[in-house]
């Protein structure tokens, strides 16, 4: 379990230094010109996704959950590949990049790296990692919860985001 508590710390580091970007990221599209559109869904997005690291630590801890070595490494795996997704959309976005959605009018839509094959490479990683994280230490519940409101807290976000480029354009 130790490892574990140790994972979910490194994917606790991880999201703050994401947020560090995003402020450095926001300050500049702001300067920019950008314009935030959703602002109303970013609080929600941000209790999901501590609820998500909270539940990956308190299932497995309250309910005993076991690690399953088969399924255990398997969606550690898919948690990396995830991290690897997440990074490539962010390094790709450069200062487009944000946990925000903010659009700086004028700017060119990217069209590189991973987003080449797909419209919102990030959301893959997140939707990965919201099932693989948890059930690397059998918390199926936090995975099955997570990906439930995920999936709708996403269809919202999706639709503002592309509305959002789209009132641009």
């Amino acid at each position: 379990m130790t490892w574990y508590v140790l994972l979910i710390g490194a994917v606790i580091a991880e999201r703050l230094a994401e947020l560090m970007e995003t402020k450095r990221n926001r300050s500049w599209s702001l300067a920019h010109g950008g314009l935030e559109f959703g602002a109303r869904h970013y609080p929600a997005m941000i209790a999901l996704h501590t609820g998500l690291l909270a539940g990956c630590l308190v299932e497995p801890i309250a309910l005993h959950r076991p690690f399953v070595p088969a399924l255990g490494w398997s969606m550690f795996a898919i948690v990396l590949a995830a991290q690897a997704l997440r990074w490539w959309s962010i390094a790709t976005l450069n200062r487009q990049w944000n946990t925000r959605v903010i659009v700086v009018p004028g700017a060119a839509r990217i069209t590189g790296g991973p987003y080449r094959l797909v419209s919102h490479p990030n959301y893959v990683a997140v939707i990965a990692e919201g099932i693989a994280l948890p059930l690397v230490h059998t918390a199926w519940i936090t995975a099955l919860v997570f990906s439930t409101l995920n999936a709708w807290l996403l269809m919202a976000r999706i639709k503002v985001e592309n509305a959002a480029l789209a009132s641009l354009t």
